[in-house]
């Protein structure tokens, strides 16, 4: 995959010129992790290269428009065509299995909920498509969800400089805490639509 890493370090030249843009540009194409580009991104507002309002903006526009692709992906191709291509997409079937099984079981809420929870959080966009959503309804919990998300890496790239590449060692002690609060919302909110529709059936 030599051409892959090529194209990472062409994807770090453009948000590096193109500031905010770049990273809307990096987050969308998803050859490189989000996580890293963000880091990329706060690395470089460290240095002042870029505003962090910039960054900030296009971070959470480029996290949503992502999405907003699966979501397309899912509601025109299909299952079928994700067993067969989802590999280029880095989502495995295994993924689309419990995305598809917890948007089943808990509905439309979990498109803000499954962003903070690391095995699911980008597949989850595909049962959406598929089921139709309302994408003005998806659009908005994705990029409610992906406020705190860019937010959390842009400073994890500020405070890391010129170690950003390394925001893998120390991410997991931030996104730990952000996983559980989501669990336990998830959980939460399934309990009371449980209660909700219990009542409605006596």
């Amino acid at each position: 995959m030599h051409w892959l890493a090529e194209l990472a370090q062409v994807l770090l030249g453009w948000i590096q010129g193109l500031g905010g843009l770049g990273i809307m540009l990096g987050l969308m194409v998803e050859v490189i992790p989000s996580e890293i580009v963000l880091a990329y991104g706060g690395y470089l507002v460290a240095a002042d290269e870029i505003s962090f309002g910039s960054a900030m903006l296009f971070g959470v526009i480029g996290g949503t428009l992502a999405q907003v692709i699966l979501y397309a992906v899912g509601r025109y191709g299909g299952r079928p065509f994700l067993d067969k291509y989802g590999k280029w997409l880095h989502i495995s079937g295994r993924h689309l299995d419990r995305s598809e099984d917890w948007f089943r079981k808990y509905g439309t809420a979990m498109i803000f909920f499954a962003r903070f929870v690391p095995v699911i959080r980008h597949a989850i966009s595909i049962p959406a498509g598929v089921s139709r959503m309302p994408l003005p309804l998806f659009t908005l919990l994705t990029a409610l969800a992906a406020v705190p998300w860019t937010l959390l890496f842009l400073y994890l790239g500020m405070q890391l400089g010129n170690r950003w590449q390394s925001v893998h060692e120390v991410a997991g002690r931030y996104v730990q805490p952000l996983t559980l609060t989501a669990l336990a919302l998830a959980l939460a909110y399934a309990v009371y639509k449980y209660a909700k529709n219990r009542g409605r059936s006596l």
